[in-house]
């Protein structure tokens, strides 16, 4: 008979910004690590499964196991939602293990929403709104998955940390042309790249385009500079708040529910921000919304889904 206690199972949350990855015996959590994105569109799909593979491996020496040991993984990765591309960074993982004589067991890559969602609600329905480098919400009903922005920066993800960097940034360009308010942005930008001399602007748009930052570098600096009254900071954080709770009632109107559970995740609520507070304050005048606490994290929800796979196996 299988003693749930000895499985031995990963999950992976291969965020924006970091990628967080747990091992579990049973009930217990074994070992733990922190890394940098995974997330294929910064990255690439190679780099993404290349940087996946390491977290198994580095998971595995903390606990002092073989990764043949592992009954079941489960990786969340931002960027990837079709089968397609689902399939394609599992083969590839697999395919970078037997390189290295790594052996892998059961192993399933999803959606980091997907397992952020299962983390949030486990078998219960309801929505969630996630906020970080990227946004996106997702609404579980029944057997049902509703998918509401996530398109990417280039095309999206309004009230996201990258959409707050780049709008603090049209707003610095704004203000050097004169078509818009002054904001403190204008001195931080220069304090903080050297290479950006404001006699000369355009200097700007070089540092961007060498990498010296990235849109989502800049929103701690956003966000301060609103909590310390900058108008123009302050707009784009409530801006943000309206933009990221049209996302989940876009997603209660094809639900036909009155009222429906929402609970807010991702690095910008866990930090604890001036935009989580301005977004609560505007969700809670909503009664079609019950707020609430996620009942676990996205690594929660990726070890249920290794457990289902575990169980589905010895069926």
């Amino acid at each position: 008979m299988l003693d749930k206690n000895e499985l031995m199972m990963i999950g992976i949350d291969g965020g924006g910004t970091h990628t967080r990855g747990a091992i579990y015996k049973g009930k217990n959590l074994i070992a733990q690590t922190k890394s940098g994105t995974t997330r294929i569109g910064a990255v690439g799909v190679g780099e993404s499964s290349e940087r996946t593979l390491n977290v198994i491996i580095e998971l595995c020496k903390k606990a002092e196991v073989d990764t043949n040991e592992i009954d079941a993984i489960v990786v969340g990765v931002a960027g990837v939602w079709l089968e397609e591309e689902k399939k394609r960074s599992q083969n590839l993982i697999r395919t970078l293990a037997r390189g290295q004589k790594v052996t892998i067991n059961d192993l399933m890559v999803t959606s980091d929403a997907e397992i952020a969602l299962q983390g949030a609600y486990g078998d219960d329905d309801g929505i969630i709104i996630i906020v970080g480098t990227g946004s996106i919400s997702l609404g579980k009903f029944g057997k049902n998955i509703i998918r509401c922005g996530g398109w990417g920066i280039e095309l999206d993800d309004e009230g996201s940390g990258a959409w707050i960097g780049r709008e603090g940034l049209t707003a610095v360009v704004r203000a050097i042309d004169g078509r818009g308010n002054k904001t403190i942005l204008i001195d931080k930008l220069s304090e903080l790249y050297p290479t950006i001399n404001l006699n000369e602007p355009r200097t700007i748009v070089k540092a961007y385009a060498e990498r010296a930052f990235e849109y989502q570098m800049l929103t701690p600096f956003v966000m301060d500079a609103a909590k310390n009254g900058d108008e123009v900071c302050l707009e784009i954080i409530q801006r943000a708040a309206l933009r990221l709770i049209e996302l989940p009632k876009a997603i209660r109107t094809k639900t036909g529910n009155k009222t429906v559970k929402l609970a807010l995740l991702g690095g910008i609520i866990e930090a604890n921000t001036l935009l989580k507070e301005i977004l609560e304050t505007e969700i809670k005048k909503d009664k079609g919304f019950e707020l609430i606490e996620p009942k676990g994290t996205p690594i929660d929800g990726a070890i249920y889904l290794a457990n289902k796979m575990i169980e589905q196996d010895i069926e």
